[in-house]
């Protein structure tokens, strides 16, 4: 069984996607936005045409599914976090200075009793990130 988590970007997704892409050299693999999706037109919200209905990035070895959701710009991801499990500390500093990138910080990246390295981060989108390398 997999479980994968799919976030909604309420019409940032494409914005997202080159976020990860520049962060964590994330690989789109698939896109689908609202206009070329067999919904019929008139189901389609106003404006939105052109947004992200489905996609799906590879992250590493995992996948991130997403979408614009229902485009009303304000994303609201509560309740969870996504874990980046760095290979090292120089990988950590790293990938927790890019996502704090218009962001905001929750935990200051340092040095704990159970790994060199832990932080949470918020990135510009809102998404809760754990960065940590496992002792």
């Amino acid at each position: 069984m997999t479980i994968q988590p799919y976030l909604f970007f309420e019409g940032r997704a494409d914005e997202a996607v080159a976020f990860y892409q520049k962060v964590f050299g994330a690989e789109l693999q698939m896109l689908m936005r609202y206009k070329d999706s067999p919904v019929p037109e008139g189901q389609i919200p106003p404006g939105s045409e052109n947004k992200v209905m489905h996609m799906s990035m590879k992250i590493g070895d995992d996948v991130v599914l997403g979408s614009d959701g229902h485009c009303s710009g304000e994303p609201g991801f509560q309740g969870f976090a996504l874990s980046y499990a760095a290979k090292d500390v120089g990988d950590a500093d790293h990938v927790f200075e890019a996502l704090s990138d218009g962001g905001a910080m929750r935990m200051p990246l340092g040095k704990t009793f159970f790994s060199p390295r832990f932080g949470m981060v918020a990135d510009r989108f809102g998404v809760l990130w754990i960065v940590i390398v496992h002792a």
